[in-house]
């Protein structure tokens, strides 16, 4: 590998997924990876896999603040590359989700990462160069029926990205967005879990409808045939880091390429329509 390939790289929401395929991918490309997760297990797993590991719970400030001062002295200050990975779905209808469903929706996958990566820029700059990469979705181009609370998050991530890019320009650090649709992980069992948590289906406008996405959610695996593994990620997130020049953008799976065209070119209408049919009132 080329000196510039052999870098420093903080990946979170390593547990399982992408997060973990992409840790793993990374270092077995030579590079120096620390991996995050909330829970000692699967700390404890990432360490027994080989890889250097982390407490960070993305919704806590003081923890976001702890693993960036971490991460910082054990690479001396010369982390090249933070992959922003850690997020969850919170299925439910706009109007059923309350105050501190939404907020908590928010701070995991929008303001835990906007902090982290805002404590880590400092870093990069003094160094002129770094690479953030943030894992966006499907979700952050087009919204969907009952996934309200993901969207709010995925959307404003990358308003905040492109922002982040234009303020970022000839300083040496490049922002890219991944945009994935269907990837093979413990995403929807997390969702589900999210749901009945949160979610006071029996009370809601929206019963019926939550029916179908119950029996989605509860559907262990992803049956969509445009469902690609986390390596497909991994792909994306290796030319967005190792690239002399990296994109802006990197749609992974097929709806993303197809939604990204089509709401270039059909009116508000006529995508309101296909996107109904696409969620299939929450059973798709």
């Amino acid at each position: 590998m080329s000196e510039i390939q052999k870098r420093s790289i903080l990946v979170t929401g390593c547990s399982s997924g992408i997060g973990r395929c992409v840790a793993l991918g990374l270092n077995a490309r030579g590079h120096r990876v620390i991996a995050s997760a909330r829970k000692p297990e699967d700390i404890e797993a990432l360490r027994e896999a080989g890889l250097e590991a982390i407490e960070l719970h993305l919704d806590r400030p003081e923890s976001v603040r702890t693993a960036a001062e971490q991460v910082l002295a054990t690479t001396e200050g010369r982390l090249y590359g933070l992959f922003n990975n850690g997020a969850y779905g919170q299925p439910g209808a706009v109007e059923d989700l309350t105050w501190e469903v939404l907020e908590a929706q928010l701070r995991t996958n929008l303001l835990g990462t906007h902090e982290l990566t805002r404590l880590i820029l400092p870093s990069m700059r003094r160094h002129g160069e770094g690479r953030i990469i943030h894992n966006s979705s499907v979700l952050g181009l087009v919204a969907m029926a009952y996934r309200g609370a993901y969207n709010c998050s995925k959307f404003a991530l990358e308003g905040l990205s492109d922002t982040l890019r234009l303020e970022l320009h000839d300083s040496g650090i490049h922002v890219s967005l991944i945009e994935p649709g269907p990837i093979s992980s413990r995403f929807r069992e997390n969702a589900f879990r999210h749901y009945k948590a949160n979610i006071d289906a029996e009370n809601s406008a929206h019963r019926d409808n939550y029916r179908a996405m119950e029996a989605r959610l509860a559907h262990k695996g992803d049956t969509s045939r445009f469902t690609l593994p986390p390596e497909a990620v991994l792909e994306k997130v290796i030319h967005a880091l190792e690239s002399d020049r990296p994109r802006a953008r990197y749609p992974v799976t097929t709806p993303t390429v197809l939604f990204n065209v089509l709401r270039r070119f059909l009116g508000t209408r006529q995508m309101d329509w296909i996107l109904r049919k696409a969620s299939g009132g929450g059973a798709r």
